[in-house]
Formats: structure tokens, sequence, C-alpha cells
């Protein structure tokens, strides 16, 4: 019933003499009504506003949806690309690992391989250092045996020491000049007015001095062997022939079997001792050979007696080296390419001859200019 009451427009009703309950005035009435019809319109505008402002909303709200979906799938697609992408970087940390591993044991490789050159250069620098020809040339010994010091066996090194451009080895007549040089570390030489330096009447150079440290032998040990298969020919005759000759003569003559020899694989003439090495091919003839000693050998117009003796090789199974310090050589750094060679020479050993700069009689001296290498050797000092 409240429902059905609200529905309906009251009217107030005047109240005072001459008026009942139901009777207006027509003209009031009538204001009424228009009054009645002004607030309809009213409504009316305000429900075709209201449902303006509700289509834009529902517009709102469907491009706001539409966004939202589109954002969302925007969302989906980068979450795609991101996990794409963490795959991807995934991929390649595990690729940069397996690449860095891989790195590790090729810089182990190479590490352990140049350790392996370092020590076989090391080996080689101190072979070089010893006796050229003590692990591989043939030897043969001549002279007397005594029980004096019968089990030792007497080396002279020969040393030979790189010499890097730019550097000099002076050698003192006196140790203790020497000492001085090295001790001064820095000396500054003044170079006289050359062709070289026209331009300008005196120039001085600084160079280092240092001690020249060596590697010699304090241990070897040579295991010796005979060769199963070759020979020495000692005594042979000096012959105005060449050495392809004489060879060939030899391994005609031991090449056959009525001479007590058979098919000969190699020979060599020992430029040392003027000895010759035949080597055959199957092991018994030398053996027989060696049993007889000595053979007569017919050698263009002439017969000579031939000495054989068993062919010893020789291996170092041993050897231990120690450091060394010369005592009268100096080496000399750091020498600029300002001279030719005999010059600069010339006024080193003038510079370090001066007691005045604390130097001394020069022995020996020698020099290589910058851009050059060289070899000093050393032999046995006879003091």
């Amino acid at each position: 019933m409240e429902e059905e009451e609200d529905s309906f427009v009251r009217l107030p009703c005047p109240s005072g003499p001459g008026f009942g309950s139901l009777a207006l005035p027509a003209e009031h009435v009538r204001q009424e009504i228009e009054r009645c019809k002004e607030l309809c319109r009213a409504l009316e505008q305000d429900n075709a506003e209201l449902q303006m402002d509700t289509g834009a909303v529902e517009q709102r709200t469907r491009e706001l949806k539409e966004e939202r979906e589109r954002l969302y799938e925007n969302f989906l697609e980068q979450k795609r690309l991101n996990r794409e992408e963490e795959i991807c970087l995934q991929d390649n940390i595990l690729l940069a690992r397996e690449m860095k591993n891989t790195l590790v044991q090729k810089h182990k490789m190479l590490s352990k391989a140049l350790e392996d050159k370092r020590q076989k250069l090391l080996w080689k620098h101190q072979e070089m250092m010893l006796l050229p020809a003590l692990p591989e040339k043939k030897m043969a010994f001549k002279g007397l045996v005594t029980n004096k010091d019968a089990n030792k066996l007497m080396l002279t090194p020969l040393v030979r020491y790189p010499l890097q451009g730019g550097s000099a080895l002076i050698t003192f007549e006196k140790a203790e000049v020497a000492q001085r040089i090295i001790e001064a570390k820095e000396h500054i030489v003044e170079l006289s007015c050359w062709e070289e330096l026209e331009e300008l009447d005196q120039c001085r150079v600084r160079v280092q001095a240092a001690p020249v440290d060596i590697l010699l032998p304090s241990a070897l040990e040579i295991k010796l062997t005979q060769g199963s298969r070759s020979i020495i020919l000692s005594d042979l005759p000096s012959l105005d022939t060449t050495e392809e000759a004489l060879l060939d003569k030899l391994e005609v003559f031991f090449g056959k079997r009525r001479n007590g020899g058979g098919e000969v694989e190699s020979t060599e003439l020992l430029d040392s001792s003027g000895q010759v090495v035949l080597t055959f091919v199957e092991d018994r003839v030398a053996e027989l050979l060696i049993e007889r000693g000595r053979i007569q050998v017919p050698l263009w117009e002439h017969t000579y007696e031939l000495k054989i003796s068993p062919c010893m090789r020789g291996e170092v199974s041993n050897l231990q080296l120690q450091p060394s310090r010369c005592p009268r050589t100096v080496l000399l750094s750091g020498i600029p390419d300002v001279l030719s060679e005999d010059p600069m020479r010339d006024i080193l050993e003038i510079h370090f001859q001066k007691p005045s700069r604390g130097g001394g009689e020069v022995d020996s001296i020698g020099y290589v200019p910058a851009g050059r290498h060289g070899v000093a050797v050393f032999t046995e000092d006879a003091e």
C-alpha cells in the first residue's frame, strides 16, 4: 500500500471557509497540473541524461575491460618472452660454464706443455753450457792408464753464454776490479766525437753492470754400452784423398764375406780422432772382427794394417749442475745503438781500463750491438 501511495502526487489541500475536502478552484488545479508537467519534463530530462551517463559508463566499462584484456595478453606475452629469455640465458650460462671448463682444461694442457718446453729449453741450455759434444760425440780414448785416479774422468767445460743485443762482456785481469765494477751497478760512459756523432761534441750513456752466473757440472754419470753391430777402425794412414773415397773403399772391403765382413749399414769418419766407425747389418760380423784385433786392408797402391776396436757408446744417465760466478767477468747491459761495433768496443775498453773509474787492465771484451745476438764461450781459467 505504501508503494501505491508513493506513485501518486500529493497536492496540498487548502483549508478554510468555503473549501471542502475535494473542492478546488479550477485555476489552482490548472497551475498544479502545469507544475506537475514541468516537474515531469525535468524528471524526463534527468532520466535522459542519466541514460546518456549510463551509456557512457557502460562504454567506458567496455573500453576498460578491453584495455584490461589487452594488458593481460601483453602481460602473458611478456611473461612468455621473459621465460624464453630466461631459458636462453640459462643455456648461455651452461654453455659458458662448459666453455670455461674447456678453457681451464686447455689452459692446464698448455701450461703443462709450456713447462715441458721450459724444461727442455733449460736442459738444452744446460747442455749448451757443457762440453757440446759430451752427450753425443763418439769418443776414442788415447793415452796411458795408471792406477792413480783410475775411476775419475776429468772434464774441461766449454761454456757457451748467450749474449743479447746491446750488451757486452768484459773480463779483467784481476777479480777485484770486476767486483768493484759490479758493486757500482751503474756507470756513465763518455763517448768521444766519432764519425757517427758529428753533431755532438760529447755524449754520455748509462750502462748497468752485473755479475755473470753460469751452470757447471758438479756430478756426471755416463753409461757406456758396446755396440753389437759397430766397430772402430784406427791407425788409418794420411792419404791424399777425399773422405767419401776413403769410406767407399772401406765399405767395399768390409762388405765382402771373404774379408771377414758383411753387409755394411753405415760408415762415419770421426773428425776429432781420424777414426772410422763401421756399422754392419748383422750382429755377429762386428764381434768376429773385434776378436781379430787387426786386419790388413789394401787402400789404392798400398796395404795398411788397421786396428779394430769395439765401438763404445756413452749416454748421460745423471747430470747435476751447480751455479758458478765468473770472478773476473762483468756483464754490461743497456748499451744504446749510437755507435758502430768497433768504436763502441774501443770506448768501453778505454773507459773500464781507467783506475779513476774503478777499472783496471782488461783481458778481453766482447760487444753485441742492439738488434743482434751473440754467444760468448767460456773456457777454464788458467789461474
